[in-house]
């Protein structure tokens, strides 16, 4: 049951606009084309997918840059109020993102960031609650006695992030930019609020402007929704562990 919605954006995405009513949804189509799909390649869709790439690789990186540095004072650095901290910004991951998007707003409308590269991947780049958790979690189940022998030879925190830290951590890093790169390909509300041209518009809000461009054409949107989908099935069957292990690691103690 799990499957049919797939099956039905990619055989709704193969059909001629005259058989989409002829039989049922979810039937095979009898001449499948890709005329749908080379229709929105050869469209202004094409630019909101290079401008997804864009946007996540800008994230993706920024988040294991950023998250890395928080992560590692948290679980190494010893200062006044650093647990309390911790779980204080923890705490947001009980707020839901619809409840900061106006806040957001109103302060890159300020900063005169709104419909530009910066007001849209500024909330994200610098870290979220989750992925500092997740690097805090692994950083305290490496034995300290490691940074101690380091110490004892004179590194200092960033020689020990970089040289000790960082080499053990490879599989976490890779967890932590598999799921940046999933959350950040289906964002979805930011990009709709905080951008208004093609120039930054991504995929996901170029399927909804598909449907007040060209009404409801529902085999041109499932053409573009399966483009959307197949680079985020391609991550998910090369990577599922990492995704998996995402999970896993946040029960650590």
């Amino acid at each position: 049951m799990s499957v049919f919605p797939y099956w039905l954006i990619v055989s709704t995405a193969v059909k001629p606009r005259g058989e989409l009513f002829e039989a049922a949804p979810w039937a095979p189509p009898s001449s499948p084309t890709l005329e749908n799909l080379g229709a929105l390649l050869g469209s202004d869709f094409a630019q909101s997918i290079l401008n997804t790439f864009i946007f996540v690789t800008v994230l993706t990186v920024g988040q294991l840059i950023f998250t890395t540095l928080a992560a590692y004072a948290f679980a190494r650095l010893d200062f006044r109020g650093r647990n309390s901290l911790f779980w204080l910004y923890l705490a947001t991951l009980m707020v839901p993102n619809v409840v900061t998007l106006i806040p957001l707003f109103l302060i890159m409308r300020e900063l005169d960031l709104v419909n530009s590269w910066y007001g849209l991947v500024a909330p994200y780049v610098f870290g979220t609650p989750y992925g500092i958790f997740l690097m805090r979690q692994f950083f305290r189940s490496i034995p300290r006695e490691i940074e101690e022998a380091a110490r004892v030879d004179g590194a200092g925190h960033l020689t020990i992030l970089w040289r000790i830290i960082l080499p053990l951590s490879r599989p976490i890093l890779a967890t932590l930019a598999i799921v940046t790169v999933i959350s950040s390909w289906n964002n979805f509300l930011w990009p709709l609020i905080i951008t208004s041209s093609e120039d930054t518009r991504v995929v996901t809000v170029a399927i909804a402007a598909l449907r007040s461009e060209i009404g409801i054409d529902y085999t041109r949107m499932m053409a573009g929704s399966l483009l959307t989908l197949l680079p985020m099935l391609l991550v998910f069957v090369f990577f599922q562990r990492y995704i998996v292990r995402s999970v896993a690691l946040t029960g650590l103690k």
